[in-house]
Order: structure tokens, then sequence, then C-alpha cells
């Protein structure tokens, strides 16, 4: 092994295949997009140059920036829901009995694809026929929410079904981070006499606090740039209450025909998403100027 990894040719044996196939697949649709992005074209005509055109336009319209702040709440919901997850996470590292069946049971919306989920909660807050009015009737409730319906609360109704097709991939991270902990360190501060509040945040939480910083990268990311359960179950409606900025992008390119300005939208989300991940990043590093005494 030494030998092979002394050869500068067979390395690039075995980097370059894998390093061409990186660029077209995701650098050079980057590139691309950025280009259309300076166009003004319909998908199948000719291309005509615009300049920034496209991008001085979307610095000033209000649709975008309305399903801006939507996948930004997401976002914030999703952040926060990550302490529902690590507070699972916990109970469930912590010797339960059929700690086993909870993991997998949490794990199965992972195993359903998106469109799946979408009709599955779409007949959950049917107004009339949905398990949900149907609970709040039986509890004496007269006037139900139309839960898709009504744009002061479609929003957060999708939210619901976002953060729990999602939980149990947090849940399942952090439970095999916590596992990884140095059962050494838990017995000797139980012996200590310190509970297992104290215990997990002392000890256990702080030690998968590079895990933590990971995991909320995902989530407002992925926060950031979701499309597909929302498009199904409400398309970005009722009047554009529920759009964020993946399906505001996709209605401007195959609803309006126009993949330059959808272009310049999905590039302009690739730069929000590099420019909240360095914040969060920023924010969460870690101080290498601690003392020890």
């Amino acid at each position: 092994m030494d030998k092979v990894m002394s050869n500068k040719s067979m390395i690039a044996l075995y980097v370059i295949p894998s390093l061409l196939l990186v660029v077209a697949l995701i650098y050079m649709p980057i590139v691309m997009t950025g280009y259309y992005g300076l166009m003004k074209w319909d998908g199948v005509g000719k291309m005509s140059f615009i300049g920034l055109q496209n991008y001085m336009e979307l610095l000033r319209d209000e649709l975008f920036w309305s399903s801006a702040k939507h996948s930004f709440l997401l976002a914030i919901f999703s952040a926060l829901s990550l302490l529902v997850y690590l507070l699972v996470a916990l109970v469930l590292s912590a010797n339960l009995r059929g700690a086993n069946l909870f993991r997998k049971v949490y794990l199965i919306p992972m195993l359903l694809s998106s469109v799946a989920i979408a009709q599955l909660w779409l007949k959950i807050f049917h107004p009339t026929n949905g398990m949900l009015n149907h609970i709040l009737t039986s509890l004496g409730v007269q006037h139900t929410p139309e839960w898709l319906s009504n744009p002061s609360i479609v929003l957060y109704a999708i939210f619901i079904p976002i953060l729990w097709q999602y939980a149990g991939f947090y849940i399942l991270i952090y439970y095999a981070a916590l596992k990884n902990v140095p059962s050494s360190l838990i017995e000797s501060a139980r012996i200590d006499g310190a509970s297992p509040w104290r215990i997990a945040l002392s000890i256990r939480i702080p030690l998968i606090a590079e895990v933590m910083k990971v995991t909320v990268v995902l989530a407002v990311v992925g926060s950031l740039k979701y499309f597909d359960l929302i498009y199904v179950m409400t398309g970005g409606g009722p009047n554009g209450a529920s759009e964020v900025m993946a399906s505001y992008m996709y209605r401007k390119a195959f609803k309006g025909y126009d993949f330059g300005y959808a272009s310049a939208i999905g590039f302009f989300l690739l730069i929000i998403c590099l420019v909240v991940t360095w914040l969060i990043r920023k924010a969460t590093a870690s101080k290498d100027n601690i003392q020890y005494s």
C-alpha cells in the first residue's frame, strides 16, 4: 500500500476519474446555472445575453423575498427541532428497553418517498375526512381549521410532515454519536453522584458537539433548498402562502417558461446556502485557546 501511495501516477489514476465525475455532475451545472442566469431564455428558443438584469430584478422581486422568508422560517424550525431529536436520542441511548424498536420506528419515514408522505398527510389534513380534524371534532372543536387552504396556517401545517420525515435521520445520527461516548467517563460521573441530566449536559452533549454542528448545517441548508413535499402538497399555494425559494424557481422555469430568471434564482439560492453555511461554521467555531488548570 505504501508503494502504491508513493507513486504519483497511481494516485492520479485513482483520483482523476472521480474528480472528472464530480466536475461534470456538480461544478459544471453550477457554472452553467450562473451562465444561464445572464440570459433571457424560455428553455427552447434562442438565448439572448442581458447581463445582470435577471439578478437585479431578483433583488426587487417581492414574491421571491416572500418565498425566501418562508424558507428561512423552515430553516429556523428545523434547527430548533434538533433539540427535540437530541432529547429523544438521549433517552434511547440510556439503555432503554425497546430502544432498538423505537430507532427503527423513527427511521421509517426516511424510507418512504416524499410523494408517499405528501399523500399520507394530505389525507390527515383533509378538512372534512381528515384524521386530525376528526380528532378535533371529537374533542368538541366546532370550527376545525382548513389546514392547507388557510393562508395563515398552511405554512406551519406543512412544516409538520417535513420535520416528521427527517426526525429518524437526525435521531439516528445523535444516537450513534452518543453511543461512542466513552462509558468510563459516564461511570465515573455516576460514582461521583452525578444525575442523568447532569451527565447529559456536562459530558455526553459536549462530547458530541462537533456532530451537532454538522447536523445544524444539514438541517438549515436542507431546509433552504427544500422542494418536493411542499410542491406535491400545496404547489406553493394558496396564493403563495407556502411558496419557498425552490418551488418559486420551479414555477418560474416550468410554468412561466423563464429559464434565465429561474437560473438566476437557483444561483442566488446557492450563494445563500454558502453564506449561511459559513455563518453557522463561524458562529460554532471551536476555541483553540482553552486553558487547562
